[in-house]
């Protein structure tokens, strides 16, 4: 990544957003967001969370019930346009015309935003080499796969040179191979353009390769933010993971304060119904004493692992459950597509 000089104004700023869909569910509960130039700066939540919902709003696809957001410098209320031309967005679905070919995509893009003749000629040209879509350019979109569809996208995105990128869920369907070929142009964007690049994920593993700040968004809200390398520093010791052979029930509690609660180096533990976690100053020595412990309270252990502190791991003290748990709730689906 880049390094930046933090003079300038936020990139992106936005405080004490609300936004309330029908049948009272809160997508937005008084979120805050900052984004310095210059910066990969990365949303992070399971779905449900409120990511796209602050997308829409920061990009002026949608207003906010209360609260306030600036992007590049414009009121996204009072200035739309200035923002829209500020901005360039990847949404979730794409949005090229299937029919046409790649060139013809990026060709009316470039037109819809002023530019012309040889300019927009070149500038096509440069987009489509850079995406590695020179040889695809002449094909109807339809044709492409996954992967070249979201390489267009992001080409279409970047036509007319933007201030801010977002880019919300870039990868969600790619295979393996794709994701990576995405990161690495995301990672390309950053360090070689300056360009500020506001993304959405739910994917712990591309926030931590992608993004130089993160912040953590659960129920709404913003419950932490930081560098992923600080966040995840906070956690001191090691993380310990516990597979219980069964589920322990209403016992649960008494077992975690009871049982675990007075073991020397043991932290934080936590209980979601076959699994065990907690943060141990060693972890290779609090592995036995969890273990002799639990086995004398009548605790079957299936597997025990020791990492270090993890995105998820902070996810779970600052949450307050697993990040593979946190889902958006049935209902959350069905009203207003709240994500």
């Amino acid at each position: 990544m880049n390094a930046v000089t933090r003079t300038e104004a936020p990139a992106v700023q936005a405080r004490r957003l609300v936004k309330t869909y029908p049948r009272d569910v809160r997508a937005l509960d008084g979120l805050d967001v900052t984004v310095e130039p210059g910066t990969v700066f990365g949303l992070l939540g399971p779905n449900g969370a409120g990511k796209s919902t602050t997308v829409k709003i920061l990009t002026t696809l949608a207003r906010p019930d209360s609260g306030t957001a600036e992007v590049a410098g414009h009121d996204v209320l009072r200035h739309p346009d200035r923002v829209r031309r500020a901005i360039g967005v990847v949404a979730q679905k794409s949005g090229a015309d299937p029919q046409a070919t790649g060139r013809e995509n990026l060709q009316l893009q470039g037109r819809l935003y002023g530019l012309r003749g040889p300019a927009l000629n070149r500038r096509v040209d440069e987009l489509l080499d850079r995406f590695a879509l020179t040889d695809a350019a002449k094909r109807p979109v339809k044709g492409y796969s996954g992967g070249m569809q979201r390489r267009l996208d992001v080409a279409l995105g970047l036509v007319h040179r933007p201030a801010v990128l977002f880019l919300d869920e870039p990868t969600t369907g790619l295979d393996p191979e794709a994701r990576t070929a995405m990161w690495g142009e995301i990672g390309r964007l950053a360090g070689t353009e300056g360009l500020t690049i506001l993304l959405t994920t739910h994917y712990l593993e591309e926030a931590d390769r992608l993004a130089e700040r993160i912040a953590i968004v659960d129920r709404g809200r913003v419950v932490v933010t930081g560098t992923p390398d600080e966040l995840k520093g906070e956690l001191r010791g090691d993380a310990v993971h516990l597979e219980l052979g069964a589920a322990v029930g209403d016992a649960g509690r008494t077992l975690l304060d009871g049982v675990l609660g007075g073991l020397p180096g043991v932290h934080d533990a936590h209980l979601d119904e076959r699994r065990i976690s907690v943060r141990a100053d060693d972890g290779a020595a609090a592995v036995p004493l969890l273990l002799g412990a639990l086995e004398r309270a009548g605790v079957t252990v299936a597997a025990a692992t020791v990492a270090r502190p993890s995105l998820d791991d902070v996810y779970l003290r600052y949450a307050g459950r697993r990040y593979d748990e946190a889902g958006a709730p049935a209902e959350l689906a069905t009203a207003g597509g709240v994500r």
